[in-house]
């Protein structure tokens, strides 16, 4: 298994990772995929040649980053693009195509959750996972507003109204819940 080091103290990289079951030849998508491309990367050594990781963004200076530095790691897998997640519809990656999608850290950031998991659903192929990873709803020395934190509640509920059934709930560190779900 790969092992990933740096920023592991707010939230367990190596653990969100192989609670994903990432293989070769895996599609997978990181939406909202920030300028570090904490999860891109990991994930496109892990997928491998035959695989393709999307690293989604509605920044374009952030993309700019990924794309530097894939550069400059000879990634030929990983694909950048620019989207604006809380648009149905609008990523330009093939509805049903993916295994897994990245929800991490995201959600929080929008007024519009619900809108940004349905596009992530529309991406996943039936039987495929995606995965939310949010702060947690208490009073933490660092992060998001009480206010702007995502309530695992509405999580659920959102998902299975999209049509998704929740295979696993974890600690993605101390100050992050994950969880895992699969499309029906």
């Amino acid at each position: 298994m790969l092992k990933v080091t740096g920023g592991n103290n707010l939230i367990d990289v190596n653990l969100i990772l192989t609670k994903s079951d990432i293989h070769e030849g895996m599609r997978v998508a990181d939406l909202g995929c920030g300028a570090t491309g904490h999860f891109v990367f990991p994930t496109a050594l892990l997928t491998g040649r035959k695989g393709k990781v999307y690293a989604v963004d509605i920044l374009k200076t952030v993309l700019e980053t990924v794309e530097k530095r894939r550069k400059q790691e000879g990634l030929e897998n990983v694909e950048s693009v620019w989207s604006d997640l809380e648009v149905f519809g609008a990523t330009k990656i093939e509805s049903n195509s993916l295994d897994l999608a990245f929800l991490i850290n995201t959600l929080y950031l929008s007024d519009k959750k619900y809108e940004m998991m349905r596009e992530a659903v529309r991406l996943l192929k039936n039987g495929s996972r995606l995965l939310v990873v949010e702060w947690k709803n208490t009073a933490l020395p660092l992060g998001p507003s009480i206010e702007n934190r995502v309530k695992e509640d509405f999580i659920k509920t959102s998902a299975k109204n999209l049509g998704l059934q929740l295979v696993d709930e974890f600690e993605a560190g101390p100050y992050h819940y994950g969880m895992i779900f699969e499309k029906l």
